[in-house]
């Protein structure tokens, strides 16, 4: 028998980290017959949202981005979504990004597939317009080493203009890859695996992170990862980009 006080969640003030055994279920206007995990939001201290969405027979998605951009990843599935006037189908591995001031549409979601959501409330840099709405897959997007390190591949999945103050990446460790170093930044992250295994370091405690969890990293939360097992780790993550570091 399980004893139900067990979990490998944990939630500090600048770092979290969300395994599926806690999750509970949330009810997202025009979201319907769909289960709705909210895993990272302002509630916990954060300046995102995270969600993950299981469909259910009938499944849709219908609402408006205003302050905040919404970045749509499918997890495993397939799912037509119309941004305003452009439909396309999005199936595992595929994306949209979804820009202030748009309205979206998700139908035809097939039973079961699971689409994770990135929310940021958009900051308009002067000079430069507001990004287009932008369809990928993550398929066609090159994986270079990261810092030169055959073991580790980045894939970045929005453009790296000033248009875009947010940024989602795929990152992946063959087995027994780490980070080079320590990271210590201002940047916010918010991820989910979506393979392997490992050992996670946020701010000098050490958690065992699989398939399926979820880690929120508060800005200046010390970070270092290195992947166990006899496959690839695999994770997509958020992170703010290209504003000015203070409102003062």
């Amino acid at each position: 028998m399980e004893i139900s006080a067990l979990t490998r969640s944990v939630v500090k003030s600048n770092y979290a980290v969300i395994s599926p055994d806690g999750y509970i279920n949330s009810n997202v206007p025009g979201w319907t017959n769909c289960t709705v995990n909210v895993i990272i939001n302002e509630q916990m201290g954060a300046n995102l949202c995270q969600t993950l969405i299981t469909a259910k027979e009938g499944c849709t998605l219908t609402g408006s981005t205003k302050a905040s951009q919404i970045f749509f990843y499918v997890v495993t599935g397939k799912s037509k979504a119309t941004i305003s006037s452009t439909t396309q189908e999005l199936k595992t591995g595929q994306f949209v990004y979804v820009p202030i001031g748009k309205d979206y549409v998700f139908e035809g979601i097939e039973e079961g597939t699971q689409i994770l959501t990135f929310h940021k409330v958009y900051e308009k840099l002067k000079g430069y317009d507001v990004p287009e709405t932008l369809f990928g897959d993550a398929t066609d997007v090159p994986g270079p080493e990261y810092l030169g390190d055959p073991a580790l591949r980045l894939q970045v999945l929005l453009p790296d203009t000033l248009s875009f103050d947010m940024a989602v990446n795929i990152f992946t460790y063959d087995s027994g890859g780490h980070l080079p170093m320590v990271e210590t930044h201002i940047m916010e992250h918010g991820l989910l695996y979506l393979q392997g295994q490992g050992i996670y370091m946020l701010d000098h405690h050490w958690y065992p992170i699989k398939k399926g969890d979820s880690i929120w990293m508060a800005p200046y939360c010390q970070q270092w990862f290195t992947a166990m097992g006899k496959e690839p780790a695999v994770y997509i993550y958020y992170k703010n980009i290209n504003r000015f570091p203070t409102k003062i």
